[in-house]
């Protein structure tokens, strides 16, 4: 009875001792095995999402469910022995044909998930911008249909803010964004970062400047914005207004009056329009308008607390993007009846 005991018990063991080499030798084919692309032989990238709270073995199941592995257990099992499992980061992924499971199981720890871009242009208004992020695809959205008023009340910096527009407080660039960015985060990054970039270049500021804060220099940089067409004039057409407000004179900026006409504005300012007072309406009033008329790069702002020394107070568009300069009225509307009159007749 003893013996026939000691030959099952012997039989099991090799029994088990072949089944164990044989799933072994099972996982390890499975880990060097490339991922599959059954439902596509030709694509060689597909994105995978990882959401955030998925659990390893979720994981494991969405990776079998979506045909890219056939054993999710080897997966699960992988995950554990390498001690991996808890190092995994949420987000959506590429995966590459020729992929295996330890390469994937290392891009899913390294949190390289996919990036997507949206820029926001200089000399866009707010409400520009704000459209553009609207109907980005890759961001979600939270906002609703008043975006700019939803940002003033939702943004945690502007709540106690004395800001009573958003206009001009984003900066202009290209940011890279994971797919499950909101809106109001993106929208916080360029915020700060505008932030940040009018602190660094008020700290480096001209002395004797006639703008008493950071907020003046973003409203003056986004008029230097919007009326310099080319790059080289910004500091230019700084120092006209710069010596412009010294001297008392009234800006008289034809984009401060757009920007106060609203949609009323169809493609050209009236004589009716120069005569009516607004609040940004810079014909009718002294020094700057309220708040900044769209949203200014560095070099406008860099522009505005560097400006170009000189005489020049006027300047008229000489029709290729540039500007004629004029150091008073009689050679300014000379400069007029050249540049801008004769164009029109």
């Amino acid at each position: 009875m003893i013996k026939r005991l000691i030959k099952l018990i012997a039989v099991l063991l090799l029994i088990a001792s072949f089944a164990g080499a044989w799933y072994w030798n099972e996982y390890n084919v499975f880990l060097q095995t490339p991922l599959s692309f059954s439902d596509d032989a030709e694509r060689t990238e597909q994105t995978f999402t990882i959401h955030k709270g998925d659990s390893i073995k979720k994981v494991a199941r969405k990776l079998q469910e979506q045909h890219f592995i056939e054993h999710p257990q080897y997966f699960w099992l992988y995950t554990r022995l390498s001690k991996q499992a808890e190092k995994i980061k949420a987000g959506e992924y590429t995966l590459t044909s020729g992929m295996t499971v330890e390469e994937l199981v290392n891009r899913f720890v390294s949190g390289k998930v996919n990036q997507y871009a949206l820029t926001i242009v200089e000399g866009w208004t707010v409400k520009d911008a704000l459209a553009q992020i609207n109907k980005d695809p890759n961001l979600v959205h939270t906002l609703d249909k008043e975006p700019v008023k939803e940002v003033l009340k939702k943004l945690p910096e502007l709540l106690n803010s004395p800001y009573k527009t958003f206009e001009g407080l984003i900066y202009p660039d290209t940011y890279k964004f994971p797919r499950g960015t909101t809106d109001l985060q993106f929208i916080e990054r360029a915020y700060k970062q505008m932030q940040r970039v009018l602190e660094q270049e008020w700290q480096q500021r001209e002395k004797d400047l006639p703008l008493k804060t950071p907020y003046e220099v973003l409203i003056l940089a986004s008029i230097v914005e919007k009326e310099s067409g080319v790059s080289s004039e910004r500091s230019k057409i700084a120092g006209v207004f710069i010596r412009r407000i010294k001297k008392k004179m009234r800006l008289q900026s034809d984009p401060t009056i757009i920007y106060g006409m609203g949609d009323d504005y169809k493609g050209n300012i009236r004589r009716k329009d120069i005569n009516k007072k607004t609040a940004y309406n810079t014909y009718q009033i002294g020094g700057l308008p309220p708040t900044p008329i769209a949203i200014p790069g560095r070099e406008a702002i860099h522009a505005v607390l560097h400006p170009e020394k000189g005489k020049s107070l006027y300047f008229v568009a000489d029709g290729s993007g540039g500007h004629v300069f004029t150091n008073n009225l009689k050679a300014h509307n000379k400069a007029v009846r050249k540049y801008i009159l004769k164009k029109k007749n």
